[in-house]
């Protein structure tokens, strides 16, 4: 058996079960009396859009306009495709967010709103306040990436100085709103989710404050004060939970992380291997989770307990990296070399771990293997996984052993895939 390649296609398996083209339609509401707008944002909104298109009835009217991620892009006939930054935002999506903002408010109650959210949006559907200018957020992101904040917390921020998210394109719409949504956040609250435009917001100004605070990130002067005006009650909240602007919104997961662990589980299964799901809410510095699931693995290879080889540990959710050092790599390339570092070319072990968006970070691969011999052919290449990670640099280890998996753009994101092989 090729195990290298079993995981692939575990990887596949768990990225199809996602698929927009395979899950929208049965979700779509019937065609209204007057018109049908979609919009959307994320690195699934091409691909959801073209499914809409697939699945609307040709005699009814739909239009409308989506963002997604530069080269996320596909070709649609009805509904038009805006590629714009992630995980930085750009001029590009700005423009985007402020011709949905208006194309929504033009919208009447005999129309339908349609909008498509997926992991990516809240950078890509960015439309900061009047106050806080494109660069300003820019650096807001930058720094609150680099913090090793959760995206959680990050979307608190991006919610209070946005003109379009935390529930504000709902309460701008008139119209019936239906919003699809693919989920890349653990738990799947979908106000979490490209900082839920469509969803009733329970974060305060109070809550985005105290995120820079915990995190040590100096605010630009304009977003400090945005913030502090908030807190102090002179700008009003985002929309809460119990608003009547939600009355007339139905908001839908369409699509989970768990639903994809469970399709590589049944993939295991069907290869003979006992597939263990240890859940999709896994979170935490990369580094740090890693030394729980080596420990699993001594523990499984040692003394079968407390699963019996063959299994394999399946995993989901996101976990963070506080950047430290000037490498390459994201999130998966970080934790695959951290267990490098933990089991050192122990045998009978692989691993993969991979963005189900296709793209760890701002990389050009979806993620990295972890094989028996990766240590033993780094060693005799000279590389250390100790220092490429004090680096913060995955990518280079497994680019140079030729380890790196790369797809391209999946146009669907239900955030990280991680499985561990033991035989």
């Amino acid at each position: 058996m090729n195990h290298r390649q079993l995981l692939i296609d575990s990887f596949h398996a768990a990225v199809a079960a996602a698929d927009p083209l395979k899950i929208v339609a049965q979700h779509l509401p019937a065609p209204p009396d007057g018109r049908t707008l979609v919009v959307g944002a994320g690195k699934a909104a091409a691909s959801m859009a073209r499914a809409v298109e697939l699945a609307w009835p040709e005699n009814f009217p739909l239009d409308g306009v989506v963002v997604t991620r530069y080269a996320h892009g596909m070709p649609t006939e009805r509904i038009r495709v805006i590629e714009a930054g992630h995980p930085v935002p750009d001029a590009a999506g700005e423009a985007a967010a402020a011709e949905i903002l208006t194309s929504v408010s033009r919208l009447t109650a005999d129309d339908r709103l349609i909008a498509l959210v997926s992991g990516g949006g809240s950078s890509l559907l960015s439309l900061p306040v009047a106050t806080v200018s494109m660069a300003d957020l820019k650096d807001v992101t930058k720094a609150l990436l680099k913090s090793g904040a959760p995206i959680t917390d990050m979307n608190i921020v991006r919610k209070h100085l946005s003109q379009i998210q935390g529930g504000r394109l709902a309460a701008a719409c008139k119209a019936p709103v239906t919003t699809l949504i693919v989920s890349d956040v653990t738990g799947d609250d979908p106000s979490a989710i490209a900082s839920g435009p469509t969803c009733a917001d329970a974060s305060t100004y109070f809550d985005a404050l105290d995120i820079f605070q915990r995190y040590g990130v100096t605010a630009p002067a304009t977003v400090a004060a945005h913030l502090q005006a908030g807190a102090n009650g002179s700008i009003d909240e985002t929309p809460k939970p119990g608003s009547a602007v939600f009355a007339r919104v139905d908001n839908t997961v369409i699509a989970t992380a768990h639903q994809s662990l469970q399709a590589a589980a049944e993939f295991f299964h069907a290869h003979q291997i006992t597939p263990v799901v240890l859940g999709d809410t896994v979170t935490g510095e990369a580094s740090e989770v890693v030394k729980v699931y080596a420990a699993m693995v001594r523990e499984i290879r040692t003394h079968q307990q407390p699963f019996k080889a063959p299994v394999a540990l399946i995993s989901g959710g996101e976990c963070t990296v506080t950047v430290r050092g000037s490498g390459r790599g994201g999130r998966c390339a970080e934790f695959l070399v951290s267990l490098a570092v933990e089991l050192d070319g122990m045998p009978d072990v692989y691993a993969l771990a991979a963005d189900t968006d296709g793209i760890d970070g701002t990389e050009d691969n979806a993620g990295a293997l972890l094989l028996p011999d990766t240590k033993m052919r780094a060693d005799a290449l000279g590389i250390s996984a100790r220092k490429l990670l004090a680096n913060n640099d995955g990518y280079s280890y497994f680019a140079a052993l030729g380890d790196l998996v790369v797809t391209g753009p999946t146009r669907t994101n239900v955030n990280d895939y991680r499985i561990i092989l033991v035989l």
